[in-house]
Protein backbone atom coordinates (compact mmCIF):
# COMPACT_ATOMS: atom_id res chain seq x y z
CA UNK A 1 0.00 0.00 0.00
CA UNK A 2 1.16 3.52 -0.74
CA UNK A 3 -0.74 4.77 2.29
CA UNK A 4 -1.09 2.07 4.96
CA UNK A 5 -3.06 4.57 7.06
CA UNK A 6 -5.78 4.88 4.39
CA UNK A 7 -8.36 3.09 6.53
CA UNK A 8 -7.77 5.58 9.34
CA UNK A 9 -8.27 8.42 6.83
CA UNK A 10 -11.56 6.87 5.71
CA UNK A 11 -12.75 6.37 9.28
CA UNK A 12 -11.84 9.93 10.31
CA UNK A 13 -12.96 11.37 6.94
CA UNK A 14 -9.90 13.57 6.56
CA UNK A 15 -6.48 13.61 4.92
CA UNK A 16 -3.67 12.77 7.35
CA UNK A 17 -0.33 14.54 7.06
CA UNK A 18 1.95 11.71 8.16
CA UNK A 19 5.40 12.99 9.13
CA UNK A 20 8.67 11.32 8.22
CA UNK A 21 9.21 10.32 11.86
CA UNK A 22 5.81 8.55 11.90
CA UNK A 23 6.70 6.78 8.67
CA UNK A 24 10.11 5.79 10.08
CA UNK A 25 8.31 4.33 13.11
CA UNK A 26 6.17 2.30 10.70
CA UNK A 27 9.37 0.99 9.03
CA UNK A 28 10.87 0.22 12.46
CA UNK A 29 7.81 -1.90 13.31
CA UNK A 30 8.04 -3.65 9.94
CA UNK A 31 11.70 -4.44 10.68
CA UNK A 32 10.83 -5.77 14.11
CA UNK A 33 8.09 -8.02 12.71
CA UNK A 34 10.37 -9.25 9.92
CA UNK A 35 13.20 -10.13 12.28
CA UNK A 36 10.75 -11.83 14.63
CA UNK A 37 9.38 -13.91 11.76
CA UNK A 38 12.55 -14.71 9.75
CA UNK A 39 15.10 -14.51 12.55
CA UNK A 40 18.03 -12.26 13.34
CA UNK A 41 20.66 -14.32 11.56
CA UNK A 42 22.16 -13.08 8.30
CA UNK A 43 19.51 -14.82 6.16
CA UNK A 44 16.66 -13.37 8.25
CA UNK A 45 18.10 -9.85 8.13
CA UNK A 46 18.55 -9.98 4.35
CA UNK A 47 15.06 -11.42 3.77
CA UNK A 48 13.61 -8.63 5.95
CA UNK A 49 15.65 -6.09 3.96
CA UNK A 50 14.38 -7.41 0.60
CA UNK A 51 10.73 -7.36 1.67
CA UNK A 52 11.18 -3.87 3.15
CA UNK A 53 12.74 -2.61 -0.09
CA UNK A 54 9.91 -4.07 -2.17
CA UNK A 55 7.40 -2.34 0.11
CA UNK A 56 9.34 0.91 -0.18
CA UNK A 57 8.96 0.68 -3.96
CA UNK A 58 5.31 1.50 -3.24
CA UNK A 59 5.80 3.80 -0.24
CA UNK A 60 8.00 6.29 -2.08
CA UNK A 61 5.00 7.32 -4.20
CA UNK A 62 3.29 8.88 -1.18
CA UNK A 63 3.34 12.68 -1.32
CA UNK A 64 2.83 14.28 2.10
CA UNK A 65 -0.33 16.35 2.39
CA UNK A 66 1.73 19.33 3.59
CA UNK A 67 3.64 19.33 0.29
CA UNK A 68 0.63 19.00 -2.03
CA UNK A 69 -0.77 22.06 -3.77
CA UNK A 70 -4.20 20.51 -4.43
CA UNK A 71 -6.14 17.92 -2.45
CA UNK A 72 -6.92 15.12 -2.93
CA UNK A 73 -3.92 13.61 -4.65
CA UNK A 74 -4.74 11.34 -7.56
CA UNK A 75 -2.87 8.04 -7.58
CA UNK A 76 -1.45 8.61 -11.08
CA UNK A 77 -0.22 12.12 -10.29
CA UNK A 78 3.49 12.39 -9.75
CA UNK A 79 4.92 15.82 -9.10
CA UNK A 80 8.32 16.89 -10.39
CA UNK A 81 11.21 16.30 -8.00
CA UNK A 82 10.58 18.02 -4.70
CA UNK A 83 12.46 18.33 -1.45
CA UNK A 84 10.77 16.94 1.61
CA UNK A 85 10.33 18.95 4.77
CA UNK A 86 13.40 17.22 6.20
CA UNK A 87 16.21 15.00 4.90
CA UNK A 88 14.46 11.77 5.89
CA UNK A 89 11.33 12.75 3.99
CA UNK A 90 13.45 13.60 0.94
CA UNK A 91 15.04 10.11 1.06
CA UNK A 92 11.62 8.52 1.44
CA UNK A 93 10.23 10.26 -1.65
CA UNK A 94 13.23 9.44 -3.81
CA UNK A 95 12.71 7.14 -6.79
CA UNK A 96 16.32 6.01 -6.47
CA UNK A 97 16.35 2.58 -4.83
CA UNK A 98 19.85 3.34 -3.51
CA UNK A 99 18.19 5.83 -1.16
CA UNK A 100 15.81 3.12 0.04
CA UNK A 101 18.81 0.91 0.80
CA UNK A 102 20.21 3.74 2.96
CA UNK A 103 16.96 3.79 4.91
CA UNK A 104 17.11 0.02 5.53
CA UNK A 105 20.64 0.45 6.86
CA UNK A 106 19.21 2.59 9.67
CA UNK A 107 17.33 -0.47 10.99
CA UNK A 108 19.26 -3.47 9.68
CA UNK A 109 22.86 -2.31 9.53
CA UNK A 110 25.18 -2.01 6.57
CA UNK A 111 24.35 -4.04 3.47
CA UNK A 112 26.81 -6.74 2.40
CA UNK A 113 29.32 -5.69 -0.28
CA UNK A 114 27.74 -8.02 -2.84
CA UNK A 115 24.19 -6.75 -2.19
CA UNK A 116 22.20 -5.54 -5.17
CA UNK A 117 18.53 -4.64 -5.24
CA UNK A 118 16.39 -4.26 -8.34
CA UNK A 119 12.72 -3.58 -7.63
CA UNK A 120 10.19 -5.88 -9.21
CA UNK A 121 8.60 -2.70 -10.54
CA UNK A 122 11.80 -1.61 -12.28
CA UNK A 123 9.97 0.85 -14.51
CA UNK A 124 9.10 2.95 -11.45
CA UNK A 125 12.58 3.54 -10.09
CA UNK A 126 16.20 3.66 -11.03
CA UNK A 127 19.31 2.38 -9.30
Amino acid sequence: LIKPWIFREIKEQRHLDVTSSERMEMLRKFTSYGLEHWGTDTAGVEKTRRFMLEWMSFLYRYIPVGVLEVLPQKINERPPFYRGRDDTETLMCSANCGDWVKLTEVFLGKVPDDFHFTPKHAANSYS
